[in-house]
């Protein structure tokens, strides 16, 4: 009898160690960075300042610290440093093009929120103006910021002016990190805990002037609010406006056309060595929503999946599009992207004549088109080659009889004429040629493409595995792409040339693969879903 007391005694010493441990164990899950990757999204307290007509805002949602812990612990071993010096390089630039010194004025006290919004003096314009929100760890955080912020610029010649607006105290003034050119700055102290910095005065007070009217600010709009319930996880939530769509997201011209698209929802979430956005594309009453297009019948999707099963050889860009032929005419440009060389008369009329799923691979040895044996009938295409001076035959080839060719002939160029004591002779040119196999058929640049084809038996398995990770089966577009034609695209791109000017140093050289996927939104065609992920090494 006595052993039953001594047994309750040490069952209820293992049940609190065990209770310690996991509390242990879940505080530090809950401070380790990588809780990043599965981050809930809340609407941030900052969209309250943030007018709805702000042609660009981003609300980062931990500390300044968080993202480079987070590449540390990511990060290959040896790379470990390098990684998180770089996102530190890049948060301090970024606070650096506003003046701020991250180290030394904003580290000790910011906390686990920060807005940034870029406005414009007029409706439709150019951003020329910006605000900034940061929010403090504690009461003081803040107001000490504040102090020494304002002394050290009134100690180097700046004139203050302290005024009142809406209740709040307004310091404004001219600052700059040293070295750097004066800009005009206002600043703002909300609730002891939350400081306003904008680009001047009247940036600010139209700050001020739309956290007291919910029709005026973000927080309050039920598009953002829908969007913030949708999209659920990330680090970061980034909105944007069709002025700055163009300019800084890199959309096509005709997407920002007049009422084409009215706004961009989007999560930032890491997973991984991966950033993943998902965002939902407002459309607006001319854009032709994806909704538009027909949807996926069982058939185009074990067409789909046959293709993908069935592609052999290495592939830089890989992209599955439904229907192409279907798309509305403002999504074109984008399915030029994805489809370069479709301007060409061959690519072109199996694109356009194809009514179902079309997969086109890019590699070294030229372009890969995969569709369905009868989509479309090659006959269908030699009327419209022809009159271009394409001219088709078989090609019987040594373990496949299927092979058609289009040639054109042309004469010697100059410079490679046979002497004048031999007649010229014509030279044909391979404009293309598909070969069959099964219920599939593959359309190739040249022949050695088609080899490929025909005889690898390696799958291009990174470009497989980045359509898969998309998680978007049924999507009209999903596109990969590997580590040199990511970079290309980027560098080609005017924001993240802004950002590697920001980090002092190239990004795209950590750039090991890039993926795009979109279908229609959830709410009956009345949005676009677009998900990216950017793969880093």
């Amino acid at each position: 009898m006595k052993a039953r007391p001594f047994l309750a005694v040490v069952l209820a010493v293992v049940l609190l160690l065990l209770s310690l441990a996991a509390g242990g164990w879940w505080l530090v899950l809950q401070r380790s960075p990588l809780q990043l990757q599965h981050q809930a999204l809340v609407s941030p307290r900052a969209a309250r300042f943030v007018p709805r007509s702000a042609a660009l805002s981003l609300y980062w949602l931990s500390d300044g610290e968080q993202p480079v812990g987070y590449a540390r612990a990511v990060a290959p071993p040896r790379q470990r440093r390098q990684a998180a010096e770089a996102v530190a390089r890049l948060r301090d630039g970024g606070f650096a093009a506003a003046g701020l010194d991250y180290p030394s004025e904003l580290a000790p006290w910011l906390g686990r929120e920060l807005g940034l919004a870029l406005l414009a003096s007029e409706p439709g314009a150019a951003p020329d103006g910006w605000l900034l929100a940061l929010r403090s760890r504690d009461a003081d955080g803040a107001r000490r910021f504040l102090q020494r912020f304002w002394q050290t610029r009134s100690l180097a010649g700046t004139d203050l002016q302290i005024s009142s607006y809406r209740g709040m105290g307004l310091i404004s003034g001219r600052g700059a990190l040293v070295g750097t050119t004066p800009v005009p700055i206002a600043t703002a102290l909300i609730n002891d805990d939350f400081v306003l910095i904008a680009s001047g005065r009247g940036v600010l007070e139209q700050a001020l002037d739309v956290s007291q009217i919910d029709e005026l600010n973000q927080a309050a709009s039920p598009r953002f609010q829908q969007g913030v319930q949708q999209l659920a996880e990330g680090a970061a939530l980034l909105t944007a406006r069709p002025e700055a769509l163009g300019p800084w997201l890199g959309l096509p011209a005709s997407l920002n056309a007049p009422g084409a698209i009215q706004e961009l929802v989007a999560s930032l979430r890491p997973e991984g060595r991966t950033l993943v956005l998902d965002g939902l594309l407002q459309l607006g009453p001319e854009a032709g929503a994806l909704e538009a297009l027909p949807a996926t019948t069982p058939a185009a999707a074990a067409t789909g999946t046959a293709l993908l099963e069935g592609l052999q050889g290495p592939s830089d860009s890989l992209a599955l599009v439904q229907q192409p032929s279907a798309w509305p005419a403002l999504w074109q440009p984008l399915l030029t992207a994805v489809l370069p060389a479709a301007g060409q008369s061959l690519p072109a009329l199996v694109v356009a004549g194809d009514t179902g799923p079309v997969l086109w691979s890019e590699g070294r040895q030229g372009w890969l088109l995969g569709t369905a044996a009868d989509q479309p009938d090659p006959a269908d295409l030699d009327g419209p080659l022809a009159a271009e001076g394409l001219i088709a035959a078989p090609l019987p080839v040594e373990g496949d009889a299927s092979i058609r060719v289009w040639t054109r002939l042309e004469a010697p160029q100059a410079g490679r004429r046979p002497a004048r004591t031999e007649p010229a002779q014509l030279q044909a040119s391979l404009a293309g040629a598909r070969s069959s196999q099964g219920r599939l058929a593959w359309w190739g640049q040249n022949l050695a493409v088609l080899q490929d084809q025909r005889e690898a038996r390696q799958p291009p398995r990174p470009r497989l595995e980045q359509l898969a990770s998309l998680d978007l089966v049924q999507a009209p577009l999903q596109w990969a792409m590997a580590d040199q034609r990511a970079q290309a695209l980027l560098q080609r791109w005017t924001t993240w040339r802004l950002l590697s000017g920001l980090a002092g140093q190239p990004l795209a050289e950590a750039v090991q693969g890039l993926s795009l996927g979109l279908e229609a939104g959830p709410d009956s065609g009345a949005s676009v879903h677009v998900r990216a992920q950017l793969g880093f090494g």
